[in-house]
Order: structure tokens, then C-alpha cells, then sequence
């Protein structure tokens, strides 16, 4: 696979991204950002696991409708398709959705989505020991600084007297589960549209997550507040109905270390939306995380002697 970057090593494996690429990136930032809170908001008031459940159910059968109406095809053709969709579907959607929002009832949102975007450092891992990738020094460094800040927001939990260190290990587990997942997503040659793909995921691990919210979880009163409603809406028509298919586009065409270190800038805009929106005051711990977020974008993204190639479209 070409790559952006070329280094005394050799390809870096990095970037090599168009302008609607590029654009996509910046909305799916800003978009998974803002839901960090929002699921927050939504959780204050509802059982997790049922908010989960109902909102990706409801946004998948949403996003069956819209591409039905484009001409998509949506009916999986053969056992094998309906085999990709079973076995990218469990760490993409339904390991990763019902442990991240475990530990944002836990935890803070804004921490929460440090930690659960820490996933690109296993991602780039698992790449290096099972895929063969090159392990290479700006990848080392950005390892190394989001493992930094994963341990500055572990010893805070730990030591505050109210501090949810089961929070943390939600989190680090449906991020490990979305680091498999992304890798698979290149791995697999799927045959089926990735937007069907990934509305089908949706549709089959919406079930299997109100089962266990119905075996967990007292079912909700729905005598919620309007901006509880909000967040509800706000996760099918915008978390579920645009952010995904977003993503998995893009962890199809990029390389695993672009795709998924450059959208580490989602859990800045996560905690510093959480100040404004839910009122969750950043500690030290977490601004420092925050560097080591950029710090890992920097030392993935940031050209070395040659400029990235960027595609006129």
C-alpha cells in the first residue's frame, strides 16, 4: 500500500489522505466529541445499557431506510457475507458500544473518551505483533505518549476517594475490542457495501444489548428531561446515523495507523465540551493526557522530509 511518508526506514506507514477525507476526519471529530456528553446527560437519567440498545437499534433501522432509498444494496448475498457481518460486528459495535458506555456511567465523560480513544495505541500494536507492520520510531513515540497519559488518569482514579477504577477497565476493554475491529475491517475482504455492513452490525447487536440490559438493568420510566431527549436523538440521527459510516470508511481506506491515530483528537474535543455542557471540571491529570493525545497525533501525522501527498477530488 502506498504511503505519504517516506523515511530512512522506509515507508512510515502514515498518511496519505484527500481533502474529503480531510473534511471527513474534522466532522467525525467534532461529531464523537460533542457525544461524549451527551451520552453523559443521557445516562444521568437512564439505565446505560438501555439507552445503548434503544438508540442504536432505532438509528440502524433509520439508516437501513436511507440507504434503501440511495439504491444500496443492503440484503446480505451469501453465508459469508452474513459471516463478516457476525464476526466484525462483536468487537466494532457490540463489545466496544456496551463497554464504552459502562464506563462513561462510571467515569467522567471527558475522561472516559481519553481513555477509550487510547485504543489507536493497540491498534498500531496489534498491527506491529500479528500484521506484520513496521515498528517504527514515530510510531514507538506515539505509543509511548498515549501510554503516558492512559497512566496519568489510571493512578487519579486510584487514589481519589471516590475514584471508579472499574470505569478505567471498561473502557481499556472495548478499546482493545475496537483495536481488533479495526484491524479486521482491513483484514477481511468483506464483499457487501461497508455502510450495509455496518448498519447491519448495528441492527444485530441492538438486540443482544437489550438483552442484557433486560437482565441487568430496571426498565426506564422515560419521564426524562428535555435535554435527556436530546442526547437521544443527537446519538441516533448524529453519533450512530453519520459518525460510523464515517469511520469504518475510512478505517477501510487509510492505513490502521492513520485511521486510527489522527481521530485521537476526538477525546480533546470530548473534555473540553464536557466542561461547557455537563460541568465536569478537568483535573491536572487530564490536561496532561490531553498533550500526550497531541503529542501521539504529532508523531503519526506530522511530516518528517517529505510533505504529505493530498488528492484533488
Amino acid at each position: 500500500m502506498p504511503c505519504g511518508y517516506q523515511s530512512a526506514g522506509g515507508c512510515l506507514n502514515t498518511l496519505q489522505i484527500s481533502r474529503a477525507q480531510l473534511i471527513a476526519l474534522v466532522a467525525l471529530t467534532l461529531m464523537w466529541g460533542i457525544n461524549w456528553p451527551m451520552m453523559k446527560i443521557a445516562v444521568r437519567e437512564l439505565p446505560p445499557l438501555y439507552v445503548r440498545g434503544i438508540t442504536m437499534g432505532l438509528a440502524s433501522l433509520w439508516l437501513m431506510f436511507y440507504f434503501r432509498m440511495r439504491g444500496l444494496r443492503l440484503w446480505p448475498a451469501t453465508a459469508r457475507e452474513w459471516r463478516d457481518i457476525v464476526l466484525l460486528g462483536i468487537p466494532n459495535i457490540f463489545l466496544w458500544h456496551t463497554l464504552s458506555i459502562l464506563g462513561v456511567m462510571a467515569l467522567p465523560s471527558g475522561r472516559a473518551s481519553i481513555l477509550g480513544f487510547m485504543f489507536p495505541v493497540w491498534t498500531v500494536v496489534f498491527g506491529v505483533l500479528f500484521m506484520g507492520q513496521t515498528l517504527n520510531k514515530r510510531i514507538v513515540i506515539a505509543v509511548v505518549a498515549a501510554l503516558l497519559g492512559i497512566g496519568l488518569l489510571v493512578s487519579h482514579e486510584l487514589s481519589a476517594l471516590q475514584g471508579r477504577p472499574m470505569g478505567i477497565v471498561w473502557m481499556e476493554l472495548g478499546a482493545i475490542s475496537w483495536a481488533i475491529g479495526t484491524l479486521w475491517m482491513r483484514r477481511i475482504p468483506f464483499t457487501m457495501p461497508v455502510q450495509s455492513l455496518t448498519v447491519w452490525m448495528m441492527l444485530l447487536s441492538s438486540p443482544v444489548i437489550l438483552l442484557l440490559a433486560s437482565a441487568t438493568e430496571t426498565w426506564p420510566s422515560w419521564d426524562i428531561s428535555p435535554l435527556a431527549w436530546s442526547s437521544l436523538f443527537y446519538a441516533i440521527f448524529v453519533n450512530y446515523g453519520f459518525a460510523q459510516i464515517i469511520w469504518f470508511g475510512m478505517a477501510r481506506d487509510l492505513p490502521p495507523a492513520t485511521s486510527a491515530m489522527s481521530i485521537m483528537a476526538v477525546p480533546v474535543t470530548g473534555t473540553l465540551c464536557a466542561t461547557f455542557m455537563v460541568g465536569e471540571w478537568p483535573h491536572w491529570q487530564d490536561y496532561v493526557a490531553m498533550v500526550c493525545v497531541v503529542t501521539a497525533i504529532a508523531a503519526v501525522l506530522l511530516p518528517s522530509k517529505a510533505r504529505p501527498v493530498m488528492h484533488a477530488e
